[in-house]
Parts: C-alpha cells; structure tokens; sequence
C-alpha cells in the first residue's frame, strides 16, 4: 500500500494518522502535501478546534524512507531538496497553526518522526515510546526542525548527545525533561491525546491562538517586544466577543459558550 496521511475528525478534533504500516509510517511528500492541505481546511473550519497526529498501528514514525532516499542520491541535488523543503513547509504549517496540535506517540519515533513530533504543541506518549535522531547512524545529519527544537528545549551537552550520537531516549526520560506532556499505558496514546484535546476545544480558540503566537515569538523578542506583544493581544481578545462570554460564565458560576 502507497503511504498516506489518513484524516477523521472526533468531538470537535481532526485525526491525522500516518499510514505506511508497510515502512514503520515512513514519511515521504505525499504526507507533507496532505498534511499542509488538511490543516489549511481545519484552520477554516470553526467545527474543528484542535488537531491530533498519530501513526497507525504501534509506531508513531520510522522516518524518512531509506530505500526513497537511496534512489534519490542517483538524482539531482535538487530533487532531494525539494523533498526536504516540503517536509519543512509542513513542520511550519504546524508550528503557526493557530489551533493546538497534539502528537500522539506509540513506540519509535526516530528521526523526522522525531522531529514531527517536537514540531508539535503538545506530546503525549506511551510508556513504552522510543525517542532517536537516528540520522547520524546512516551518514546524514538533521531536518524537520528536529536541531532547533532540541536545542532550545535541552541542555546543548543532551542535544549534542541525541543528535551526534543518535541515542535513544524514553519517553519517560523525555517526560521528565519537560519534552512529553503526558505519559499513557502503551496503546493508550491516542485515547489521552483526545482528552487533552477535549480539554483544549472547550478554550477559546482566539485565546489559544494568542498564546500560541506568544510562546512562538518570546524567545525572539525582547522583554519590552513581548510586554508590546501581550498587551495587543489581551485587549484584542477582551474586546472578542469570547472574551465576554468567559467573564460572564465565571461570575455567574457557568459553563462558558466559546464559539
């Protein structure tokens, strides 16, 4: 079966799966192309409030497609390129969407797997969940963000670690980092991803998308740009109409009706 990026939606949340059971849900552009398609659709669709990615079957992602990659250093340069530059279109789409997005992880996630998953807001993994940059274990170094991401979440000796020499590392350990969220029972990743998003989609979806905005700019901006920052968002959204109905719910003792 070709690979392909399997999308449903439940209470609210979009379900994209990553299905090519037959390479351990390798990536490859025909996910990076539905990917981006199916969260430009979401973004416009106020019945969907978050998203969730996951893998079928017991992993999450094995990667890039060794064999594809192969065949590729017979090709021009540029084809590889390309390639890489719509897996990073994707891993950007993700990091800006203004909705939550949630990773949920069963067994390996190595390499660009790894690196989708960090792109995402939130992980939530399996006990069992294996973590691997494995790309210096075949000759090739880092994509998908998975440099960035480490780097400014760990300790450079641990990003060096997990990137030079391509260690494994839990879920539990990535969990105590700060990197995991929440942890689950192995084949359970997916069922507490989905009450997280349920906890999230009952939010504000202006708010979260505030946030979000914030938390992407902080490391950036300076004290007085994110002072400048917090302060335009907090009047937009107390002027929006959400902003109303979540005062009005909490004096009068109610559940908030955010739309």
């Amino acid at each position: 079966m070709p690979a392909s990026l399997k999308s449903t939606s439940e209470s609210g949340t979009l379900i994209l799966t990553l299905s090519n059971p037959e390479h351990k849900n390798a990536l490859g552009p025909d996910m990076y192309a539905a990917g981006i398609e199916a969260l430009n659709a979401a973004e416009n669709n106020p019945e969907i409030r978050s998203v969730v990615i996951t893998g079928e079957g017991s992993v999450f992602c094995a990667g890039g497609n060794l064999q594809r990659l192969q065949a590729n250093r017979r090709e021009s340069p540029e084809v590889q390129a390309q390639s890489i530059e719509a897996l990073h279109n994707w891993i950007e789409a993700i990091h800006t969407y203004p909705k939550p997005v949630i990773a949920a992880v069963e067994g390996a996630a190595a390499g660009a797997g790894f690196s989708l998953a960090l792109a995402c807001d939130f992980i939530v993994a399996a006990d069992n969940a294996v973590f691997v940059m494995s790309y210096s274990s075949v000759a090739l170094s880092p994509d998908g963000g998975g440099s960035w991401s480490l780097a400014r979440a760990l300790p450079r000796a641990l990003a060096c670690e997990l990137l030079m020499g391509a260690e494994r590392i839990s879920a539990e350990r990535l969990h105590g980092l700060g990197l995991v969220n929440r942890l689950t029972a192995a084949g359970g990743a997916l069922a507490e991803a989905l009450v997280l998003a349920a906890r999230l989609n009952a939010r504000a979806p202006n708010v979260l998308a505030s946030i979000k905005d914030l938390i992407n700019d902080a490391a950036a901006n300076t004290m007085s740009q994110q002072l400048d920052s917090e302060r335009n968002h907090f009047v937009r959204n107390l002027h929006h109409a959400n902003g109303g109905e979540g005062i009005d719910a909490f004096l009068q003792k109610r559940k908030p009706h955010y739309r």
